[in-house]
């Protein structure tokens, strides 16, 4: 298992390491002691989660009120998605920011994303298998989202993407700007003292 610091400050690529032979493979996904080794602390896990799209599917840009926020580390399983990291944290040296990574049976990744910052991803296959550990449980009253389509953001969908599949929730979201005006955004220094005290 590898870590690379994507653009986004607080967000990690994982470069895993499928074990394979005549019978398939076996990948470890997660370690406590490299994520430790990396990161100073390992994720604290409150809940995981799976989410099964069909292709075209956009689900995002969502993220939670900080504090209490929720690290996310997020793989791809059975097909394949583009993974978006964005930095909705107000006051960040990378404000409105996104880094992409491409997530699949056959890219052996994964992406680490600290609290406070916004994820979405859209199915390039069919049945694309997404699983999330994450370090605080669901809370519907503090999930917050920003239009994926939201044209500051200007996050390079495919052409696949599916407009049409995006849920009501994600279609009603505001802009990156008009959540901020709405004090909807995260801030970077509440953030960094959160991720300080873990």
């Amino acid at each position: 298992m590898e870590l690379r610091q994507l653009s986004v400050a607080g967000a990690w690529e994982v470069a895993l390491d499928p074990r394979r032979d005549e019978r398939g493979s076996f990948t470890e996904w997660y370690s406590v002691g490299d994520f430790a080794g990396v990161l100073g602390a390992p994720l604290p896990l409150a809940m995981a989660g799976v989410s099964v799209s069909r292709k075209g599917v956009i689900r995002g840009v969502h993220y939670v009120d900080t504090p209490p926020g929720q690290a996310r580390y997020v793989t791809c399983v059975a097909g394949e998605v583009l993974d978006f990291v964005v930095d909705v944290r107000e006051g960040s040296p990378t404000f409105g920011g996104w880094d992409s990574v491409r997530l699949g049976a056959d890219h052996a990744r994964a992406v680490y994303l600290s609290e406070g910052l916004g994820h979405a991803f859209t199915a390039l296959t069919d049945r694309a298998t997404v699983l999330y550990l994450c370090s605080a449980p669901y809370a519907a009253q503090r999930e917050r989202t920003v239009h994926p389509l939201d044209g500051e953001l200007a996050l390079p969908w495919p052409v696949s993407a599916d407009v049409a599949s995006l849920s009501e929730r994600d279609r009603s979201a505001p802009g990156l700007a008009e959540a901020g005006r709405r004090g909807l955004l995260p801030s970077f220094t509440a953030v960094r003292g959160l991720v300080r005290d873990r």
